[in-house]
């Protein structure tokens, strides 16, 4: 194993850190270090201990064994109160601000002193904010209220507010999970200024490029144990991928079975008003996955969910195995054979609350049902051969969706639809927010799909993805096809240039 590089000067040292809950050993001895003015990045698969031991270090868990130095004094006792006195901060993927708040008053929240009859200086309180926000290069006004901020300006405000009490050592948790890539960017300037002013990173995410653009040092996870710490500058991506799930992962993206059969589902010049959508003509074949690229607001979304009736095309022309069709719901479209897998799994995909075979039987009720009665036992057995299929890590399949890591999630989704045996499956951002390893399932997955003649519409954001796994790539542009091109001709300049308005591509 390779051992944690250590410095006099280090914010934050942990040693030895162990935590197990139950039988079950979530921590097995995790040393981590950091340091003034660095960007260290945590990695690891799901389930691999990057949440337990943020937890350890914002307090909100105490560790079984090992030791915590911050500011190179040792720490006897933690919790979330003195986390915050001794300058950790964390900023998540969900801000935690009061929505109907101003930005300022966020800001002030736990920053002054005083009880609840003290007079508050407004004008004080709003530069002080302004200040806070100018530190970061963040124009926002202080004076409008959180609940109307994007996502993006609201982690600002939270990184404004920990540098308010001092902050020195900052965790950011799958900060960009939720944001496109133009946004994204406007946090790295936020972070490289940070490190500009000594403040210490901890960042957390997926996104493995972003990490070899952020990141000076990296410390790997697996199974609950540290298991290397590198200069970042020495790994390159197949070394870190075989550093976090232990094996080499070169099927990330698999190659195509074969060439793609006749034309399964074609649009033609379909729009709808109400989402934005027009004019779009597009084919797609058995046997093969076509990309849809964009940038923010370009559209892919809102023609997923004509695809799946959810908004209802009002314009255009839409075929099934050349025969002309009408989605006015999710229910034609199912009853058509169309399957669509939304973006934010937590909100429209999974019902966390519900068990494994609850979920994977919802789209099957009715063929599952005898007199208005669940057939229990074979919703079981579907369950059971679908988290067989789909390789689903679940203690069983009465566990809570919710208990499960985002990868098993997205596959209890997933069996869902396909046991509906769809013609066209409709995935949107398929892999957001899942480690590398659950990734490369998933791709898998789609090409095994693929490969029984499926037609499969992947959207995603990460161009990477959609380079590796596209056979074709349309891309949109304010709601209209920019244009499609064929795997060969599909480069990142290329789909950038379409998305951005500056290229053509052939249809």
């Amino acid at each position: 194993m390779d051992t944690v590089a250590g410095g006099s000067g280090a914010l934050l040292r942990l040693q030895g850190v162990t935590k197990a809950f139950g039988g079950v050993q979530a921590l097995r001895g995790v040393s981590f270090d950091l340091r003034p003015g660095e960007v260290h990045a945590l990695v690891g698969e799901n389930g691999a201990g990057k949440s337990t031991l943020l937890k350890i270090v914002t307090g909100a868990l105490r560790p079984d064994a090992g030791a915590i130095e911050v500011g190179g004094t040792a720490v006897e006792t933690h919790d979330p109160g003195l986390a915050r006195a001794r300058g950790i901060a964390a900023i998540y993927q969900q801000p935690a601000l009061f929505p109907d708040l101003t930005v300022a008053e966020n800001v002030a929240l736990g920053l002054e002193a005083g009880g609840p009859w003290r007079r508050v200086r407004w004008s004080e309180r709003t530069a002080r904010a302004r200040a806070l926000l100018a530190r970061i290069g963040a124009d926002i006004d202080p004076e409008t209220t959180a609940g109307q901020l994007t996502l993006p300006e609201q982690q600002l405000v939270e990184i404004a507010r920990a540098l308010g009490r001092d902050a020195r050592i900052l965790l950011l948790d799958e900060p960009t999970a939720a944001l496109p890539e133009t946004e994204a960017r406007a946090l790295f300037r936020v972070v490289d200024e940070l490190r500009r002013q000594g403040v210490g990173l901890v960042y957390v995410s997926h996104r493995l490029e972003e990490l070899f653009a952020l990141a000076d040092r990296v410390t790997v996870l697996r199974d609950g144990a540290s298991v290397a710490t590198r200069p970042m500058r020495e790994l390159d991506r197949a070394e870190l991928i075989r550093l976090m799930v232990g094996r080499e992962v070169s099927a990330v993206y698999p190659p195509a079975a074969g060439p793609a059969g006749d034309v399964l589902l074609e649009l033609e010049n379909v729009g709808c008003r109400a989402s934005g959508v027009r004019g779009v003509s597009l084919q797609v074949r058995r046997g093969e996955i076509l990309g849809v690229a964009g940038l923010v607001g370009a559209g892919r979304t809102e023609l997923a969910r004509i695809l799946f009736g959810l908004t209802p095309a009002d314009e255009g022309v839409l075929r099934l195995e050349g025969a002309p069709i009408v989605l006015r719901s999710p229910a034609d479209a199912a009853a058509r054979g169309i399957a669509y897998v939304p973006e934010d799994r937590r909100r429209h995909g999974a019902v966390l609350e519900m068990s494994v075979a609850a979920n994977a039987s919802l789209a099957l009720l009715r063929s599952l049902s005898r007199a208005g009665f669940l057939d229990r036992e074979r919703e079981a057995r579907m369950a059971e051969e679908a988290v067989r299929a789909l390789s689903v890590r679940t203690p069983s399949i009465d566990a809570a969706v919710g208990t499960l890591s985002g990868g098993n999630q997205q596959k209890v989704v997933l069996a869902r639809w396909l046991a509906t045996a769809p013609k066209v499956l409709v995935l949107d951002e398929p892999t957001q927010g899942i480690d590398v390893g659950a990734k490369a399932e998933i791709h898998r997955l789609m090409r095994e799909l693929a490969g029984k003649g499926m037609a499969v519409v992947m959207i995603s954001s990460e161009l990477p993805e959609v380079l590796g796994m596209s056979d074709r790539v349309a891309v949109l542009r304010r709601g209209t096809l920019a244009g499609v091109l064929a795997r060969e001709e599909a480069t990142a300049e290329r789909v950038m240039s379409l998305a951005l308005g500056q290229g053509r591509g052939a249809a």
